[in-house]
């Protein structure tokens, strides 16, 4: 069977929340990784064979196939497709993986999967009444950034509570502490903070123009599990869960140059070996890439000896810890090495073409090995995909 290669891997750094990339708007954000990746590795933009681009919003500016907008907005050619799917948190990671799937089918020869979210220009959103022009009575309006909205009462009660509440809700079930939790953030920056001084993200960063950041926007130096103590959880009264051990709200975009072998001149980061989808109840998605990740080492014929690192987005600590206390054959060392995203940023669309693309370049620098890239998925879901090099 024809197997996959990732190419290249590119991402803007990551905008805090009415940040620097606040005033940029998602189809201009994805245009820019789009470009850069066709620039970077030489390809006629005309061999691409459909651009697949994963965002969780499509309310606002991002509405209408965002995908086929930040193909136009790159430059393509008319004749190369795009296609926009929705995996909410791993949209991307759906992204590479319908990509992956194209090409081993044999439809395809190169895609350009990736992802893309401004969730500061995510939209307020009214619904329309039941009848026109209603007499009594006051419609919804509702914040699209983020989070449930015209929830069908239809489902059960406990499936439909906040992220934030079942990361409390996980942090009670697996024992995972305030202070592991507050730890495991400064961890993230710090690691994070370093990895950028050190260079490690630098052959993966491209600038959006006129925005330009030296680094991902959300990092906090100096952080200390003793100043994040004085914070107070957001979602329960007695709970561990704050708003600096949770993943923040952010904007940026990512992308993902796949091939067959052969496609493209360069020699290729990594090979997709594996990948898997994972399903539990809503109410308990932090936990769900226990065994997406397990599935999918299963299909690539591996198993955790052979992974010499894990990407695991890190929507909050409690889910971070709640899947390393899963994979209990993981060294808590070889997780997220250059930080997460509770200090680089979680937009939401974009969040998993960082991951596989942050996998790949560690894998090229290391000149070899296995690494799992994982994330969890509201509503109660997780995807994983296996690198080799």
């Amino acid at each position: 069977m024809t197997s996959t290669f990732i190419y290249d891997a590119v991402r803007t750094p990551f905008g805090r929340a009415a940040g620097a990339l606040s005033g940029v708007r998602p189809d201009d954000l994805a245009a820019v990784v789009m470009r850069a990746a066709v620039e970077r590795s030489g390809i006629d933009p005309a061999r691409i064979a459909d651009v697949i681009f994963g965002d969780a919003n499509q309310a606002g500016e991002d509405n209408r196939n965002v995908a086929r907008f930040g193909a136009l907005l790159a430059g393509f050619p008319t004749s190369v497709t795009g296609v926009t799917v929705n995996r909410l948190c791993a949209s991307s990671v759906e992204a590479v993986i319908q990509g992956a799937r194209a090409i081993e089918s044999g439809d395809a020869e190169v895609i350009l999967a990736g992802g893309v979210e401004s969730m500061s220009r995510a939209p307020y959103v009214v619904e329309k009444s039941a009848k026109p022009w209603p007499a009594v009575g006051n419609q919804t309006m509702w914040n699209t950034s983020i989070g449930w909205r015209m929830t069908n009462r239809a489902l059960p009660r406990p499936w439909t509570i906040s992220n934030g509440e079942a990361a409390e809700l996980t942090a009670r079930e697996w024992g995972i502490s305030r202070e592991a939790q507050d730890a495991f953030a400064v961890r993230s920056h710090d690691l994070a903070a370093a990895a950028w001084a050190a260079g490690a993200y630098d052959a993966e960063i491209v600038q959006v123009p006129g925005h330009e950041l030296t680094r991902d926007e959300g990092i906090r130096d100096g952080s200390t599990v003793e100043k994040l103590a004085g914070l107070k959880p957001l979602f329960a009264e007695d709970g561990t869960v704050t708003a600096a051990n949770s993943s923040s709200i952010n904007d940026g975009a990512s992308a993902v140059l796949l091939g067959a072998e052969g496609a493209l001149p360069t020699e290729p980061l990594a090979r997709i070996i594996g990948r898997a989808a994972h399903g539990v109840d809503p109410d308990r998605f932090p936990t769900a890439p226990i065994e997406a990740a397990n599935k999918a080492l299963a299909r690539a014929g591996k198993t955790w000896a052979d992974v010499d690192f894990v990407e695991l987005n890190e929507a909050f600590a409690s889910q971070s810890l709640a899947c390393l206390a899963g994979w209990p054959e993981l060294d808590p060392a070889n997780l997220n090495i250059h930080g997460g995203a509770i200090a680089i940023g979680h937009p939401l669309g974009a969040s998993g073409g960082r991951i596989i693309g942050h996998a790949a370049h560690e894998l090229k620098r290391r000149g070899g090995g296995v690494a799992v890239a994982a994330i969890c998925i509201g509503v109660g879901q997780g995807l994983a995909v296996v690198l080799e090099r």
